[in-house]
């Protein structure tokens, strides 16, 4: 019996712990700026997660407005390579540089930069999946960073 309520009552815990995504829709309203315009230059696949994802700050309402001129740009370097000369080791770094201008026409550059080393692969299918999953967990990283930058701004 006491097992029981001693279950119950950790079930109940943990159900009604409160947790919720830093950057639900219900927690946007929080952050106190909207973005009015981007610009895109640089890598198709990294520019079209980075619009998907600050597509709903997209808001008329906040006080602070920015302006964004976003420059992508994804490098894969090898590694290490075999005695025969087959790569087994890559290195895929992610650069984005931001233009921000607010409504006041005041300019400020924010540079991410976020890197990630991986072993090669032998079936190639896979190879590409695994570095498009890297290529957008780097892009998430970014725009969880330039969030916080954005509603840091006075």
């Amino acid at each position: 019996m006491l097992k029981k309520i001693s279950l119950l009552f950790l079930f109940l815990f943990f159900t009604s712990c409160g947790y919720e995504a830093m950057h639900s829709k219900k927690n946007r309203v929080n952050y106190n700026f909207s973005i009015t315009e981007i610009k895109f230059t640089g890598d198709r696949d990294v520019n079209i997660k980075l619009k998907n994802n600050l597509s709903s700050y997209y808001l008329t309402k906040q006080k602070k407005k920015f302006r964004l001129s976003i420059t992508s740009n994804n490098d894969k370097l090898v590694l290490v390579k075999d005695g025969k000369g087959n790569s087994t080791s890559f290195k895929n770094t992610l650069v984005v540089n931001i233009k921000i201008i607010d409504q006041n026409n005041n300019q400020r550059e924010l540079n991410f930069e976020e890197t990630f080393e991986y072993n090669n692969n032998i079936n190639k299918i896979e190879l590409r999946r695994y570095e498009k999953e890297i290529k957008n967990n780097l892009t998430e990283t970014i725009v969880n960073n330039l969030i916080f930058e954005l509603s840091k701004i006075k």
